[in-house]
């Protein structure tokens, strides 16, 4: 109605190409509009920030606040350190994943030169120290916090392992000025997995030390503006869909360097639809992301991927790109779907914590009802071809949604719903709706 004011919100995620922002009605979840403007992070991501919500109109102006999520400058890059590999150092990779991180690097046991190396070689934001359930053996935790803290590395460490260990393992962290957050134990027994806590300090550790040490932005604002890493903006509009729809859901989104997945799952008691259970416990709601798969930096990664699961693939000279895939007649649709279908039985199948050790943390997506596609490609009319691809793969260890309702999020609102959830959960549904109808 003409006259009365709008409770309105901006949201943007500040990407490592482009900055999207969108200005919502909180009153009833409306989309009012949306732009983008390409991410400034060689200068200064405020400036794209900025243009992205100038570009918005004077609509934008008194907005009740602005919720931004950000990837910029290759995100949140986690180090995981556990006690053994199919126990808590996967409980607490899948963790590190549900809090928007991409795990560049997985110990396990006790650290020891060699180890330190590959740590210091993954060139980690922040290290997730885990080890020991509750009553259990907390020896490992703490050694491994002792070497850390002998280690120099300056890097922050999260502890969310053993209750017993964790005030000492502290303790040994900060004496030698190693920033460090207590959280709870992400497998507090066998079986039991919970990755709230360490998502919440994982997420606050992101804020404080990696969103300003990136120097992505002069002074403080923009610090002052990032409430999470992007991927974890997603997975909480992923949980909010799913609430919604009482149904499973698959998202993928492909991106030019990678392809993140995500699925929130429904637990059945007559049939084990969920994931695969083992020792780590059951995440119902999970991440993968496959740093090797994507259009354009990760296109290499996506044929080579591709070649080694037996699909067909474009014929491309994948040391020569990106130069050579615009002089080669193969299309970013070709390259997403290669992407979106490996990334989707990775995803299903599990991972290996090492060499010889079983597949863990795989995904049963036989009951998903909805399958939503998203980046730049799917979004620009490549979706029904990605998608397809995807569930008519009849290959690769897998069972693709049976029968699932195909959507391109072609506004991007998974983020932005994420983004509200906490604070306007109604206008975060309402938002997801165009998702679902």
């Amino acid at each position: 109605m003409s006259g009365v004011a709008v409770h309105r919100a901006v949201c943007v995620d500040v990407g490592s190409t482009y900055t999207k922002a969108c200005l919502v009605d909180l009153d009833g979840g409306a989309l009012i509009c949306g732009t983008q403007t390409p991410t400034t992070a060689s200068s200064d991501v405020l400036t794209g920030l900025d243009a992205a919500v100038s570009a918005l109109g004077d609509t934008a102006a008194g907005a009740a606040g602005w919720y931004v999520c950000s990837s910029a400058g290759g995100g949140l890059r986690l180090a995981v350190v556990g006690y053994e590999a199919l126990v808590t150092a996967e409980a607490a990779h899948r963790a590190g994943l549900s809090a928007g991180a991409r795990v560049v690097h997985v110990a396990a046991g006790p650290l020891d030169a060699a180890g330190l190396d590959g740590l210091r070689a993954a060139r980690p934001d922040v290290i997730l120290l885990a080890g020991g359930t509750d009553g259990g053996d907390g020896s490992v935790l703490l050694h491994n916090a002792r070497r850390l803290a002998a280690a120099r590395l300056r890097v922050p460490v999260v502890v969310a392992g053993n209750a017993e260990a964790r005030p000492d393992a502290a303790r040994a962290l900060a004496e030698r000025r190693v920033p460090v957050t207590v959280t709870g134990n992400v497998l507090p027994r066998i079986g039991v997995f919970d990755a709230g806590p360490a998502r919440a300090a994982v997420r606050a550790v992101f804020l404080e030390h990696v969103i300003g040490g990136k120097r992505l932005s002069r002074g403080r604002r923009f610090a002052s503006l990032v409430r999470c890493a992007t991927p974890d903006a997603v997975l909480a509009g992923v949980e909010v869909l799913a609430d919604m729809t009482g149904a499973g859901v698959l998202v993928i989104d492909v991106g030019g360097a990678t392809t993140d997945v995500y699925s929130a799952l429904v637990p059945d008691a007559e049939r084990d639809t969920g994931p695969r259970r083992d020792v780590a416990g059951t995440a119902w709601r999970s991440r993968t992301v496959e740093g090797d798969l994507g259009v354009a930096a990760g296109a290499p990664g996506a044929v080579a991927a591709a070649r080694a699961e037996n699909l067909p693939v474009p014929d491309l000279p994948v040391p020569d790109l990106p130069g050579a895939r615009r002089h080669s007649g193969v299309t970013d649709r070709e390259l997403a779907a290669v992407a979106a279908v490996v990334a989707s039985r990775r995803h299903a199948r599990g991972h290996r914590s090492g060499p010889g050790l079983p597949r863990t943390g795989g995904r049963d997506l036989r009951d998903v009802r909805l399958v939503v596609g998203s980046g730049g490609v799917l979004r620009h009319g490549g979706g029904p071809a990605v998608l397809a691809a995807v569930l008519g793969d009849t290959g690769g260890g897998w069972v693709p949604p049976q029968a699932a309702r195909r959507v391109v999020d072609a506004d991007y609102v998974l983020a932005a719903a994420g983004l509200l959830a906490a604070d306007h959960p109604r206008a975060a549904a309402g938002l997801l709706t165009r998702l679902t109808e």
